[in-house]
């Protein structure tokens, strides 16, 4: 049997694919057990979905009900709701009660609950896909009375079921643009009294969810909050070699350091250029990998993606082509000094700072501990070997 590559990413993954998170984990499954409301913020390709996928399969087991949204998956606030209850009611209910179910509790703004059974003749098996809509929902006022019944029933749900609910709204950053940011008033209003019900509100876009948590915003002070960050250096690198050693692939010394360093220690990268060396050095039957697989690795994936970055890179102004090679080549430091702007050829301070920030707004860069960073590690050993 073909030895299974033991990096995941671009997927949820299981505890197994973690390393390191074990503090976040247990803080998490504590604080949603005991019904606290929890900001969990943290920037992209840092593993926020996966662990709090993992803390849910954790509370399950311990027979709480969990629920999952990811709100910027909806196009509009009635979508999200629609999402929302449909999640809800649908939570480890049998079929043949969902529809009764659905009904006692959504009653008042009349439910349309669909269970579409599977297309015949193509291998489909279970129960179906189940929709909910809210067909009289018409103008504002019915939005907003729609919001105060989907937003109570986690509390009644709990009530009715005499179970405790951990419900995770992930990139909940996208939530303040529905309804003119309303929702959040009616969202912290019928949560601070559920006791029964702890919620995480996930965010990938820090600088959005830090606003949300302001003085004079409905969600200051609601509860915990949790910023994910980098992981140890030192501990994920003696995880990538463990992995490589317990797959049956030697790792050369330094290996697991060299992947964390050129993968800038963002977890999804790191276990992205693992993944494609461990699979490039099966390929070639090789029993051992070092430093030279390595970055004969990064050369196949910087060729593979050529030509996403070469368009990526066409699409930028050419200030702010100037600044990204500028701030590749600075470590993302001093970008405003003089020095810097004089040895990269870059215009004054103001139209660096408004390059960085639509680079940031585009989510190419990142900030971190007053640094700008490239949020994609192959993008910057892209621009630092193929631009000028």
């Amino acid at each position: 049997m073909a030895q299974q590559n033991p990096f995941v990413y671009g997927e949820i993954v299981t505890s197994g694919a973690f390393a390191d998170r074990e503090a976040e984990r247990e803080r998490l499954a504590s604080d949603l057990g005991e019904g606290q409301k929890v900001f969990l913020i943290s920037p992209r390709r840092y593993g926020k979905s996966s662990l709090v996928r993992d803390v849910l399969r954790g509370l399950a087991r311990q027979r709480v009900l969990t629920v999952e949204v990811t709100v910027a998956a909806s196009s509009s606030y009635v979508g999200f709701l629609e999402a929302y209850a449909r999640a809800l009611v649908t939570a480890d209910t049998p079929v043949a009660r969902l529809r009764r179910w659905t009904t006692e509790l959504l009653d008042a703004v009349r439910p349309e609950l669909r269970m579409e059974t599977p297309a015949a003749g193509h291998g489909a098996s279970g129960p179906g896909r189940v929709t909910l809509a809210f067909p009289a929902i018409r103008t504002a006022r019915d939005t907003a009375r729609l919001a105060a019944e989907v937003f109570a029933l986690p509390g009644r749900i709990a009530t009715a079921r005499g179970q405790r609910l951990a419900i995770a709204l992930d990139e909940f950053q996208a939530i303040a643009a529905f309804d003119e940011g309303n929702v959040e008033h009616a969202l912290r209003a019928a949560v601070q009294d559920q006791r029964s019900v702890g919620y995480v509100f996930a965010g990938s876009e820090p600088s959005l969810m830090e606003r949300m948590l302001e003085a004079r915003r409905p969600f200051y002070k609601a509860g915990p909050v949790i910023r994910l960050g980098k992981i140890d250096e030192d501990v994920f690198a003696a995880f990538i070699d463990e992995r490589f050693r317990s797959s049956g692939v030697k790792p050369e010394p330094g290996l697991g350091e060299a992947i964390v360093d050129l993968a800038g220690n963002v977890p999804y990268d790191v276990q992205r250029l693992a993944h494609e060396t461990w699979d490039d050095v099966r390929v070639a039957g090789l029993k051992s990998a070092g430093l030279d697989d390595l970055h004969a690795t990064l050369t196949r994936l910087l060729g593979e993606h050529q030509t996403a970055f070469e368009e990526a890179w066409q699409r930028r102004t050419l200030s702010q082509r100037a600044v990204l090679r500028a701030l590749v080549l600075e470590d993302g430091r001093e970008l405003l000094s003089a020095d810097v702007r004089s040895r990269h050829r870059l215009p004054g301070a103001s139209s660096v700072q408004s390059s960085l920030a639509a680079l940031v707004k585009q989510d190419i860069v990142m900030k971190e501990d007053g640094r700008y960073l490239v949020s994609d590690s192959l993008y910057r050993e892209w621009v630092a070997r193929k631009t000028f």
